[in-house]
Formats: structure tokens, C-alpha cells, sequence
């Protein structure tokens, strides 16, 4: 075990990924742990946790909107340019908060940990505070939001994603409009979470209707117009869509920054392919042989090869490291070594873990020393962000 020490208190804001929900959003079933708390965890170690609950099929634009006025305070502004191009209500009636650590600012910055598409919305998120340019543009447009109206440098001192597809995942191409995440969790939202579950697209102008049963909301929400638009997760998780991001999202030299990756897939030597490897959860082994032999194409027409087989069942694992598909050119990564010194603006990856995209945040992971090996992966990275410099 490495040794570290503190030299810094700075809070953890956890942000979900895709089909993700917040605290008590699906009874005593958690995002962050599965039927294992991991904020709790993390707390109980004398850590200062937040833990936000974003759209969760929403673009990330949208997403780090919403995450900076939970965690900040006030009224959610998604921008006038933004409300006007999509059609989408700039400021939805509901969605102001109180603000878990309103302290937060240059003084006070935050470690964020992003899983799965929460990692791209932390890179948004970090864009938005610096700098306003709309996603497919070199303008920019001012706004009079506190959030896009303003610069906020250096809020963030680092950022850590788990089995994000920064470059995108090949399984959102096969099946986009069917939702590939969504259909893990409908049993379990239908059995604890009709009550709680929420879709948060109020900017839709879409919310659940009275009595409404979980099906009947998940079609309407399914069959909404807004999955033909560039402003919604499908396209963020796609490869293209993520080149798009990663051409604007670039490393900041002030951050640090770290990436998880993980795998469930191992090579079939006699197909070339990547195929499930052995326990890897029922529900989730036709999607990794999927992903162990898909080719998907960039709009220029070039294809992914056999790099981005392996695969952790949602993601491509390649495309876990860190964003290299912008067009102004990849961001800078290295391997993890403990006790070799780290700089800031650059990935620093660890991995590939021996677990699946769920897995790796507690879900599954049932038995007592499963549940002791997550929170483990969890208080070690935690006492590394405490070790960072101020």
C-alpha cells in the first residue's frame, strides 16, 4: 500500500453516468455502491462528499449545468443560446437548490469523480466555468448566467473518471434509440424506484403524469423527439459525438487528472474477437461479445479497429484512458505509478481492472469481499486526491 499525505481537504463531488440516479432516488439502492453506500464509506474516513443527481439521459452541456447549481446554489440557467437552438426551457421551474457547498469557488475548489458519461460531464463542466464557445463553433456567446456568463478559474483541482467513454463507445451505434444502459435498470426501477426515479427533462417541458406507470413514462420518454437531435446523450456517448467534445474539451494545464479503466473481455485468439471472460454478470455478456467484434465509423469515414474490442461490456476499454480523438489532437497520457511525482494537465491511467462498467462502482458486487475491494479502489484514490498540492 502507498503511503500519502494530506495536503488537502478539498471536497469530492461524485456525478453519475448514463441512466444514473441520485441519493435515495432508488431507495436504499445506490448508484455509488449498489447496496453498499460509497459516499457514507468515504465519509466515515473523514472525507467531505457530495453527491449530485443530473438528467439522466440529458447532453452533457445540460448535465454540468445542472450539477454546478446543485453543488453551487441558485437557478438553473442552461443559456439563452442553448435554449433557443434546441428548444428547450432556459430556466425550468423546479430546478433551483439551495446548494450543497455554496462556499465553492477559487478558495475552495472540489475533486470531481465522474462514472461512465459522469466523466465527460466533469470535462464539460470544467469548460463551462473557464470559457463559453458552443460545442460546434470557435465563437463565443455571451450569456447572462452566473454559470456561462462568468469566468470561474481554477474551481476544480482534479478530475477522475471510471470506465468513461472519452472517445466514445461503440455500443451506442448498434443501438442508440433502444436506450442499451436504460434496459439493465427498468426491473429494478419498476420493483424500488417508481416513486423516486426521475427522468429530470422539466426543460423538455416533460414530466411524469399523475399516476403514470413506469413503463408507460420510460416509452414517452423513449419516443421523444429530442433522441433525433445532437442535444442528448446518445450523440455525447457516441464516437463521434466525443470527438466533437474532446475537439473543444481540452486537458487544463491546472488539473490534475486520473482515469480508471476497466475489462471484462478477453481475446479469442482464433477470432481476433473479444469475448466475455468467465462470471462476467448474464445481463451484460451479449453486450461485451457485441462490443468484442463492433466497427463503427467516424463521419470522415475512417473506422475503429481491433484496439477497441476489449471491453467492459458498456464501454471500449481503449477509450477509457483519457480523450484522444479531437481534432486539435489527443490529450497528453501516462501510465499511474505510485510515488513518482504528478503534474497537472495530463491523464494519469490505471487499469485495466478485472471488472465490468458496474461492477466497478459496487453494483454486483454482493458478497463481503467483493464490497470490500470496491470501497477499497475508492478510499486509496480518495487519500491520493488528499495528497495533491493545494
Amino acid at each position: 500500500m502507498t503511503v500519502v499525505f494530506a495536503q488537502n481537504n478539498y471536497p469530492i463531488v461524485l456525478i453519475h453516468g448514463y441512466i444514473g440516479w441520485g441519493p435515495e432516488e432508488m431507495g436504499d439502492y445506490h448508484y455509488w455502491g449498489g447496496t453498499q453506500d460509497l459516499q457514507e464509506e468515504l465519509e466515515k474516513e473523514g472525507h467531505i462528499v457530495f453527491n449530485v443527481s443530473v438528467g439522466p439521459v440529458s447532453s452533457n452541456w445540460e448535465r454540468s449545468v445542472e450539477a454546478f447549481y446543485q453543488i453551487k446554489g441558485g437557478q438553473v440557467d442552461y443559456g439563452k443560446t442553448h435554449a433557443e437552438r434546441w428548444g428547450v426551457i432556459q430556466k425550468p421551474y423546479g430546478k433551483k437548490y439551495a446548494g450543497l457547498y455554496p462556499e465553492w469557488d477559487a478558495d475552495h475548489p472540489v475533486h470531481i469523480i465522474g462514472h461512465s458519461m459522469g466523466g465527460q460531464t466533469a470535462r464539460m463542466l470544467l469548460h463551462q466555468l473557464k470559457t463559453v464557445a458552443y460545442l460546434d463553433s470557435s465563437e463565443t456567446f455571451p450569456d447572462s448566467s452566473y454559470l456561462l456568463g462568468n469566468s470561474h478559474l481554477d474551481w476544480v483541482s482534479s478530475i477522475t473518471t471510471i470506465a468513461t467513454p472519452h472517445n466514445g463507445t461503440t455500443l451506442s451505434n448498434i443501438v442508440t434509440r433502444t436506450l442499451p444502459f436504460l434496459q439493465n435498470f427498468i426491473g429494478l426501477a419498476a420493483a424500488v424506484g417508481t416513486k423516486f426515479y426521475d427522468f429530470d427533462l422539466e426543460h423538455w417541458g416533460f414530466e411524469r403524469q399523475i399516476d403514470e406507470n413506469w413503463m408507460s413514462y420510460y416509452e414517452r420518454m423513449r419516443n421523444h423527439p429530442a433522441w433525433e437531435t445532437k442535444n442528448i446523450s446518445a450523440w455525447d456517448l457516441s464516437i463521434n459525438g466525443a470527438q466533437e467534445l474532446n475537439t473543444l474539451l481540452q486537458a487544463d494545464p491546472n488539473v490534475y487528472y486520473f482515469s480508471y479503466t476497466v475489462s471484462a473481455t478477453h481475446l479469442d485468439s482464433a477470432s481476433g474477437h473479444h469475448v466475455p471472460r468467465d462470471g462476467i454478470n448474464l445481463i451484460l455478456k451479449s453486450k461485451a461479445r457485441t462490443l468484442g467484434k463492433e466497427v463503427a465509423y467516424w463521419s470522415d469515414g475512417s473506422t475503429t479497429d481491433s484496439t477497441w474490442f476489449e471491453n467492459d461490456a458498456v464501454v471500449n476499454t481503449i477509450s477509457q484512458r483519457g480523450p484522444t480523438t479531437g481534432l486539435n489532437g489527443a490529450d497528453p497520457i501516462a501510465e499511474y505509478r505510485p510515488n513518482e511525482p504528478l503534474i497537472t494537465g495530463q491523464w494519469y491511467t490505471t487499469g485495466p481492472l478485472d471488472m465490468d462498467h458496474w461492477y466497478v462502482i459496487g453494483h454486483t458486487a454482493n458478497k463481503k469481499e467483493e464490497k470490500a475491494e470496491i470501497r477499497t479502489l475508492y478510499i486509496e484514490h480518495a487519500k491520493l486526491l488528499k495528497s495533491l498540492p493545494k
